[in-house]
């Protein structure tokens, strides 16, 4: 039986107005879904007009202009709750979903939700029985003693993996996936062994680990920034108020 990394997987990213999980927007995403190494990947893109504008900062980075979503983007409510029951299909189908730094993009899209249809991540799926893999917690945990920095592009050098058009959704998503493949087969001996259901569970103390690792070394360095250890999903904290 092949292993977890040589089969179905799916990647979700999205592209924003901003890094800041409870204000900022989606303005596109994407779906990519892999049945195993080698086989074409199924590609589902969404494009949104945000309803608030585009910082031409954001637009520098993934060339989305405000008259380029109102014009061709769709209105968030539709849209979020597309991406969610996609993304709930193919956790009821037990494929296994890769996110580059889940806590941001999941975080974000369960804001949306609620900001657009009164409900939430967890309304739509089962978020017990997600299997997330993000690449860059297995990649900072499993060679956690490599210099340099473990952005996508950092991590795709490292691992062979082609990256064309950066900061495009589709792209940077398939590129993730096939981090997540790389990683699995470069620490085969560490992982094959353990379910994707296993990794999502350690998954969470090693984030956990490696925010208090990254916390401390920024109240060294006169800091104030702080590292939410949750994974991978923030918690609502006006919700909890």
């Amino acid at each position: 039986m092949p292993s977890w990394f040589e089969g179905p997987l799916a990647a979700f990213d999205t592209e924003t107005t901003g890094v800041d999980v409870e204000h900022d927007r989606i303005v596109s995403a994407a779906l990519v879904v892999q049945r195993g190494t080698g086989s074409l990947p199924e590609i589902r893109r969404w494009l949104v007009s945000p309803g608030v504008p585009v910082p031409p900062a954001a637009t520098e980075i993934h060339g989305l202009t405000d008259a380029h979503l109102q014009r061709h983007g769709r209105w968030p409510a539709p849209v979020m709750d597309e991406m969610a029951r996609a993304i709930a299909e193919q956790t009821a189908r037990g494929t296994p979903l890769v996110v580059m730094n889940a806590p941001f993009d999941l975080t974000l899209l369960d804001r949306e939700l609620k900001r657009h249809r009164n409900s939430s991540l967890a309304g739509y799926l089962s978020l017990r029985s997600m299997s997330v893999l993000d690449p860059r917690v297995l990649d900072k945990h499993l060679d956690r003693y490599r210099k340099g920095r473990r952005t996508l592009l950092d991590l795709c050098a490292h691992y062979g993996v082609e990256l064309t058009g950066a900061h495009d959704a589709a792209a940077d998503a398939a590129a993730s996936l096939h981090v997540v493949r790389a990683v699995g087969r470069r620490f085969a001996s560490r992982l094959e062994m353990l379910t994707p259901a296993e990794l999502h569970a350690r998954q969470t103390i090693w984030y956990a680990a490696q925010a208090r690792g990254l916390q401390a070394w920024f109240a060294l360095n006169g800091s104030d920034e702080i590292c939410d250890p949750a994974w991978p999903l923030r918690p609502d904290l006006a919700a909890a108020a």
